[in-house]
């Protein structure tokens, strides 16, 4: 899954908070800060627990004003063994 969320979410602890969530939820991938303000994920895992990050991305850490969730889903690559920051 490919997310861009939108709104406040750079220097609001988004990518750390997300990073912390998605390895709570057993999720790999990773989060990253985008040119154009908004914050970028790809997340693999379980489609349920995948729903479970979603809606926790449209609300974000405190601090975070999220506006609107792009998503889009392909299938997973299994490439990943756990969740990062990218700079």
């Amino acid at each position: 899954m490919h997310l861009r969320v939108h709104g406040r979410v750079q220097g609001v602890f988004f990518r750390g908070s997300a990073e912390e969530e998605a390895r709570a939820l057993g999720l790999t991938g990773w989060v990253r800060n985008s040119a154009d303000g908004t914050v970028e994920a790809v997340a693999e895992g379980d489609e349920k627990v995948l729903e479970r990050f979603v809606v926790w991305c449209h609300q974000g850490p405190p601090g975070a004003l999220v506006t609107n969730v792009e998503i889009s889903r392909a299938d997973a690559t299994g490439e990943f063994r756990d969740f990062r920051i990218r700079r």
